[in-house]
């Protein structure tokens, strides 16, 4: 913001002059990259409108995650189906992939510890 100005006044000013901006209620903002993705916790969302173009300003609390493919054996899934009691095998996929592989985290997941 511009020091000394009224937040109101600011708007004002700038719808005046054709932009346009209004707040956007959200949880969590990803952006998937090819190598990571980019992850904001507890964003501060803005759209703003000018001259034809939408562009969105976000803060929040952000971390990288570097996107890392783990290999996931049959043996392993068919360990999570047993312990877990998950008759899905899909289902028991996905746990170990967003486990990064881990079979006591996904175990976890499962159940509902997590």
């Amino acid at each position: 913001m511009m020091p000394n100005v009224d937040p109101r006044q600011l708007k004002r000013m700038m719808e005046s002059m054709g932009i346009r901006s209004s707040e956007i209620e959200a949880l969590r903002v990803v952006i998937e990259g090819k190598d990571r993705d980019i992850v904001i916790d507890n964003p501060q969302v803005m759209q703003i409108d000018a001259q034809g173009t939408r562009s969105f300003q976000i803060n929040g609390d952000i971390k990288e995650v570097d996107k890392v493919k783990t290999e996931i054996n049959e043996d392993d899934i068919a360990l999570v189906m047993e312990k877990s009691g998950v008759d899905d095998r899909e289902k028991a996929r996905e746990a170990l992939e967003d486990a990064n592989g881990d079979i006591a985290a996904a175990l976890i997941a499962l159940k509902g510890g997590a």
